[in-house]
């Protein structure tokens, strides 16, 4: 029954993809995003979503976040029409429509040939920021989670790879390992610290706890190098723009779980500047 379910859910996407293609970008992100708006509600995370906004926002008003909640499913529904055009935004027309606040930040990586740990979350059309990374010129790896829809994840897995960055690592141990041994050949990472993760450890989020990825922490202590903080925001439509922050040194006794607490309040104040381009669906607070 679950292969069924998989399968239809494959042809739906693939026809979806293929009716994007005929609308063209800005059209079909439009388009997408304002039928994610409509159906986002009536999904079971509904629960879910308004019970980590208002952990986040005690003082939330119905109304905004009624607002919050229905922007958060159209920016979700255009990063779904988006993902089949990654190869335009990497090498194509649609290359221009990103811009960049602290490339300097990511020239001098480049020249010293440093390595370091990116930090981000879901926000905005969060494929772009690795894809825009390895664009630049970082080496760079990255960890993911497979889809559990097996057909669909065999399309996702080959634009990620093609076109958002070619060292991607399937999350797990074995994972772990690859990545520790890219770290030895001078690859940087980029990491998705917003996530509930069950091997994670207790850290506040939002002054609430939150099981919470050691993975940067361990990298920054075992090869003794800078977090850099990246962000991506929506401006308008399928134009974005990408904040590189300032290099972040850790002291080497500094332990992990400092480390981790200190990331968790850096990921606060991105959701903060736009809440609702950041997917509250996940079960952050489980």
């Amino acid at each position: 029954m679950k292969y069924i379910k998989y399968f239809f859910q494959f042809i739906l996407t693939i026809t979806f993809f293929g009716l994007f293609k005929l609308l063209g970008p800005k059209l079909s992100s439009k388009f997408s995003g304002f039928i994610f708006e409509f159906i986002g509600p009536y999904f079971r995370s509904k629960k879910i979503i308004q019970k980590n906004i208002k952990k986040a926002i005690p003082d939330v008003s119905d109304n905004n976040l009624k607002k919050i909640t229905e922007a958060m499913w159209n920016n979700y529904g255009r990063v779904f029409a988006e993902y089949i055009f990654i190869k335009e935004f990497r090498i194509g027309k649609l290359s221009n429509q990103i811009d960049v606040d602290g490339k300097d930040i990511l020239d001098e990586i480049i020249k010293t040939n440093s390595q370091v740990v990116f930090i981000s979350g879901h926000f905005g059309n969060f494929e772009l920021m690795a894809m825009y990374l390895e664009k630049a010129g970082i080496k760079l790896s990255t960890i993911y989670r497979p889809l559990n829809n097996i057909f669909l994840n065999k399309i996702v897995e080959n634009i990620r790879e093609k076109y958002i960055c070619k060292n991607q690592i399937k999350k797990g141990i074995g994972g772990l390992k690859k990545l520790m041994l890219l770290k030895k050949n001078n690859f940087s990472s980029a990491l998705m610290i917003d996530q509930r993760v069950s091997e994670g450890i207790p850290s506040k989020l939002f002054n609430q706890v939150a099981l919470t990825t050691t993975i940067p922490a361990q990298i920054v202590k075992k090869f003794n190098i800078p977090v850099v903080p990246v962000y991506i925001q929506r401006i308008q439509d399928i134009n974005f723009k990408i904040t590189i922050g300032n290099p972040i040194n850790f002291s080497k006794d500094t332990s992990v779980k400092k480390i981790t607490d200190e990331l968790n309040i850096i990921l606060e104040k991105m959701i903060m500047k736009k809440p609702e381009q950041w997917i509250w669906s996940h079960n952050r607070w489980k």
